[in-house]
């Protein structure tokens, strides 16, 4: 007998490299409840395409009219191998709650039950500090793990053209009936994906599986078909007030709060909420001009993203390396230098990043995210590159290492280059680190 067509399509999709595949039901209101309350009190910053598409996001059926299913696709990017201890972290954040570990004893009692026990034992480490990361001391900065990958964007994509001519092959459809996403459309896959029980919203606002931790990259189809829904993890009464930003968030968590203590920006305003005006990932990312001054500090040594929220969860233990198949592994990346980035030009960045999710951050800022690691490693053997930097033809350059360089106690050493600086925004960098010299 054959079976189930939402059962062949479910197969399918994972004999394509998908690890994850789940269903939900459109429309469904309570998805993105909150979404509008998040945008009204700004935590968006300046990403005003999500703004100009917040109905779009609040239902789907207004992307793709007469959609009535959503298929939800996860794709493990776990890597032990990046795995470091990281002496700064390893008290990071509150232990878990009573509850948090009952719910993780049931779920390894779950696996063991379904003869996982080998599975359980590969795990990551029981010692939930682990996976930290690089530290400056390597003498290379930190990267968001997602980073040290070819372009996901693009390896996933490669994999979702195929979905789509499975749907067509075995739902007798149209390409017209299905419209895909990998993180790139008005979709919010994160809270679909919870509806779909492919993993849970944390207090991190993170989507975190019972199996794969923290560590999975979200596609979506949306379809015409009908497919029958799967349920949720678990079904709980509804929040009194649902339409508030993070109100459906930390499901699993019980009282942890290791995410929102660890974060070095305090990004949190409440749990499952983000204010991107403070997170490291979105300064550091998303925007392109001056990252505020009070934020540098806490970013640290990391160069291009944060995964710090996701990195001290208790959920983390289960993930295990992915089968990789829709994934291609940059080791490269994480080998280089800080001084080898501050040395970058605009051939050799095209040359390093071709193809990796980086290239979209452009020379200018990874060159000032640099400045900003160089400033906060204490080390006074970046000062030459800094202080040529500080005379680099864009300003948004120029004031990040200005910043580092005074910090690193050269300051001294850029008289001419002040001399001859006109800009308005690093100027405002001179002069507050001159009054701060001057208050010290």
């Amino acid at each position: 007998m054959a079976s189930p067509l939402h059962e062949q399509v479910r197969a399918g999709l994972r004999g394509l490299g998908f690890d994850e595949v789940r269903f939900a039901a459109l429309p469904d209101a309570d998805v993105g409840a909150g979404l509008g309350a998040w945008l009204d009190a700004g935590h968006h910053a300046d990403m005003a395409w999500m703004e100009r598409t917040r109905e779009k996001r609040a239902d789907p059926t207004q992307v793709l009219p007469g959609a009535r299913s959503i298929i939800l696709l996860g794709v493990n990017y776990w890597m032990p191998d990046v795995a470091r201890a990281s002496a700064a972290g390893a008290g990071a954040g509150a232990s878990a709650s009573p509850e948090l570990r009952d719910d993780i004893r049931a779920e390894a009692g779950a696996r063991a039950t379904r003869g996982a026990a080998a599975e359980t034992a590969r795990a990551v480490p029981t010692d939930l500090s682990a996976g930290l990361g690089r530290t400056a001391a390597d003498g290379t900065p930190r990267w968001a793990r997602y980073a040290l990958h070819a372009d996901y964007h693009d390896t996933i994509r490669t994999g979702l053209v195929e979905a789509g001519r499975l749907l067509e092959r075995l739902a007798g459809i149209g390409s017209e009936d299905y419209r895909y996403y990998v993180d790139t459309g008005p979709v919010l896959e994160r809270g679909w994906a919870a509806r779909s029980g492919l993993g849970f919203t944390g207090k991190n606002a993170m989507l975190i599986s019972r199996t794969h931790g923290n560590w999975l990259f979200l596609a979506s189809i949306l379809t015409r078909l009908a497919l029958p829904a799967d349920p949720p993890i678990r079904r709980r009464p509804p929040p009194p007030s649902p339409a508030e930003a993070g109100a459906h968030a930390g499901l699993l968590c019980g009282k942890c709060t290791r995410c929102l203590d660890a974060c070095p920006t305090q990004a949190f305003p409440s749990p499952g909420v983000v204010d991107s005006r403070r997170c490291v990932s979105y300064h550091t990312i998303e925007n392109k001009g001056i990252i505020p001054r009070a934020l540098r500090r806490g970013i640290g040594d990391r160069v291009y993203g944060c995964d710090t929220c996701l990195e001290v969860c208790p959920w983390n233990r289960f993930a295990q390396e992915g089968r990789r198949m829709l994934l291609s592994v940059r080791h490269d990346l994480r080998e280089l230098t800080l001084a080898e980035l501050l040395a970058l030009t605009p051939e050799r960045f095209a040359a390093v990043f071709r193809g990796t999710a980086v290239k979209r951050l452009k020379l200018s800022g990874l060159l000032r995210n640099s400045c900003i690691v160089a400033g906060n490693s204490g080390d006074p053997a970046h000062l030459p590159a800094l202080q040529s930097l500080a005379q680099h033809p864009l300003a948004v350059v120029r004031a990040h290492a200005v910043w580092a360089v005074f910090r690193l106690g050269g300051g001294a050493a850029l008289a001419a280059a002040r001399a001859a600086e006109t800009d308005p925004l690093v100027l405002a960098e001179y002069a507050a680190e001159e009054s701060r010299e001057e208050a010290d």
